[in-house]
């Protein structure tokens, strides 16, 4: 069986949307042969919260770990792709996956509520603390969903992240799956190496078949 690789990052320009009030995409060049420099060297400015990232535990506990002190193998491994009926400013509850057997130990949600990443919008889908206690249970280390936050835009008590926290789990963001079928699949979303960050953009990429 020949192996695919699925692309699930959206594009990182200046033109990716934040949220309100974090730092955009920014890239200067230093130096361009364009302009009749011997290189082309540049430089950016952004969140560390940009389009598929990581977040760290530091970013939503004052116990938590920073980014360079998570495990790389949370990041890599089996991953279910699971797709959930998108409702507008709403969490994925019990209801939503009751039907659904849980296969792997990394769980990403495809709700189709934040459909261009280009294009803020404030009502996307998030995830409820008992979904996350109940995978928690059956031995899921790493939550993604396709949005920025497991979290309600407006949510100020972070009930998701907090039970993230609590049950040593791992978050992924923004990642695009609206051209990914639900189904089992290998993930590889590894962090960067960034000491003491609450945060990294990853390049994350479903790999389905065998080499």
């Amino acid at each position: 069986m020949s192996k695919t690789i699925i692309d699930i990052s959206p594009l990182i320009s200046k033109s990716i949307a934040v949220f309100p009030g974090d730092t955009p995409f920014q890239a200067e060049f230093l130096m361009d042969m364009n302009h009749g420099d011997n290189l082309t060297l540049s430089k950016i400015t952004t969140t560390v919260h940009l389009g598929a990232h990581t977040d760290a535990p530091c970013h939503y506990s004052k116990n938590g770990v920073s980014i360079e002190k998570r495990d790389l193998s949370i990041y890599l491994g089996p991953a279910q792709v699971i797709e959930v009926q998108g409702q507008k400013n709403a969490r994925i509850e019990m209801k939503d996956i009751e039907k659904i057997s849980i296969k792997a130990n990394r769980i990403l949600f495809k709700t189709k509520t934040f459909p261009n990443p280009n294009l803020w919008n404030n009502d996307f889908m998030a995830i409820s603390a008992e979904v996350i206690n109940f995978l928690a249970s059956k031995k899921v280390i790493l939550i993604g969903i396709d949005t920025p936050s497991i979290d309600l835009a407006n949510d100020k008590k972070l009930e998701a992240h907090n039970a993230v926290f609590k049950n040593d789990m791992a978050i992924l963001e923004g990642i695009v799956l609206e051209h990914v079928t639900p189904g089992e699949y290998e993930l590889i979303a590894l962090p960067l190496n960034i000491q003491g960050a609450d945060a990294t953009p990853v390049r994350a990429v479903l790999i389905k078949g065998n080499s």
